[in-house]
């Protein structure tokens, strides 16, 4: 499991670091200006999966899932409100398949 880091978009742009996913899975910062960019240079789809540790009049909130379809990305809010777990204050994120998968958590300004 590796812990990502955010990497500051500045008003004049920026082009990220890409992590490759890790099979475990990975941990993000959450917070409201913190998207986790996920590229799948795959020729299959992978599910990328941020667990939801919260509840809801004591039921379980499910977890957000997101299918990235073959050669696709997707953008997935960082939202502590939603995400944050309370022992660790990030975010676990699992994937189906880590095979060309790579992952930048971006803090926009």
């Amino acid at each position: 499991m590796a812990i990502l880091t955010a990497q500051a978009t500045p008003l004049g742009g920026l082009q990220p670091t890409y992590a490759a996913a890790t099979s475990g899975g990975d941990q993000s910062p959450v917070g409201e200006k913190l998207v986790l960019h996920v590229r799948n240079d795959d020729a299959s789809a992978k599910t990328v999966t941020v667990a939801t540790p919260g509840t809801v009049g004591g039921l379980a909130v499910a977890d957000a899932a997101q299918v990235i379809p073959a050669g696709g990305d997707a953008f997935i809010p960082m939202k502590s409100s939603a995400f944050r777990d309370p022992a660790t204050g990030r975010a676990a994120i699992t994937y189906s398949a880590v095979t060309s998968v790579t992952v930048a958590v971006l803090q926009l300004p």
